[in-house]
């Protein structure tokens, strides 16, 4: 039996990472899983594998965790849709992470990189969306800019270090564990379920189940064409609307409301207001204008056949994700 060679996890104790930590082990395959804050490791202190510190703003702290790594899953990033200086904490922090990672891997001489995207980083002028229409041309939110822009530095720095690079480009994950707070994903999950999302916003989300995303990480380190991207969804979205029908069929006894529509005009005010109140909190608002002007009305469909092919990717069907997660949320709230 042939030797398995290590391999990086940044990010380990966010929701992929975790995840991906945990399939791995499975599998076998010698673990270094690194955290940003050592004082945030303990989910992973029953995992069987070795936690380092390490941050993508910090290029030593990569290039001493990735020293003897042959595969790197780079999965940590700042993912989150609102900040106070966005371009500072959002597009900045991405952007000059994807650098420093590359860099460290070409120091460290590591030869093959898993760069994990986001659904963000693709042009929705065509339904269903394909990987080979290029990147997204709305330039109106700091995250979806740092995933459009940090995926394209990767494959231009990978190409200059001859680094093998294929990246992952999942749409909104949920299910399973998740070591620490909620994700931007999950959370819509739960706002669902603690009746939250009181008015219709014609949002439609493609749910993906995290452990499929995992799995696809894995089938690109293994069978992923360097160079390319491969877009890790389900072929079709829900609306918010749907997801809540599903909410009210598992747990009726919640006695969960559908979301009202109002004219856009009072949507748009309502998102403003809450806006300015996150300005004075600091915490993200439910909703923002610009949610409302970006996704709205987008349909997040995807063709997944590329990553089908090339990969053997096969998702949980988007309803089973869905209903699963939220049985695992409705368990952890009542704990």
């Amino acid at each position: 039996m042939a030797t398995q060679h290590l391999v990086l996890v940044t990010g380990a104790n966010g929701h992929l990472g975790y995840n991906l930590v945990q399939l791995l082990l499975q599998k076998g395959i010698p673990v270094r899983a690194s955290v940003r804050n050592l004082r945030h490791k303990s989910a992973l202190n029953n995992l069987n594998c070795e936690i380092v510190q390490a941050d993508i703003t910090d290029k030593a702290s990569l290039i001493k965790a990735l020293e003897g790594v042959d595969t790197f899953y780079a999965v940590g990033a700042a993912f989150k849709l609102w900040a106070k200086n966005p371009q500072k904490e959002i597009y900045e922090v991405n952007l000059k992470g994807t650098q420093n990672m590359l860099e460290a891997a070409a120091i460290a001489k590591v030869k093959r990189i898993v760069y994990v995207s986001s659904v963000a980083a693709l042009n929705y002028n065509q339904i269903p969306t394909k990987e080979s229409y290029g990147y997204n041309p709305d330039r109106r939110d700091m995250y979806y800019n740092s995933k459009n822009d940090g995926e394209k530095l990767a494959f231009e720095l990978a190409k200059h270090y001859n680094i093998e690079l294929v990246a992952v480009l999942p749409s909104a994950m949920i299910g399973s564990e998740i070591p620490g707070p909620l994700s931007v994903s999950y959370n819509i999950v739960d706002l669902i379920l603690k009746k939250q999302i009181p008015i219709e916003t014609k949002i439609t989300l493609n749910w993906i189940d995290v452990k499929d995303v995992a799995e696809a990480c894995i089938l690109a380190a293994t069978k992923g064409k360097s160079g390319e991207r491969y877009i890790i969804a389900n072929e079709k979205s829900i609306s918010l609307r749907e997801s809540t029908q599903i909410a009210q069929r598992l747990f009726p006894a919640l006695n969960i409301k559908l979301p009202i529509a109002v004219p856009k005009s009072l949507l748009l005010l309502f998102a403003y207001l809450l806006e300015m109140g996150s300005k004075i909190s600091g915490k993200a608002p439910l909703l923002s204008v610009k949610d409302i002007a970006m996704f709205s009305g987008l349909k997040q469909d995807f063709d997944i056949s590329k990553a089908r092919t090339e990969l053997g990717f096969n998702p949980k069907k988007p309803q089973l994700a869905l209903e699963e997660a939220m049985q695992h949320l409705y368990t952890r709230n009542q704990v």
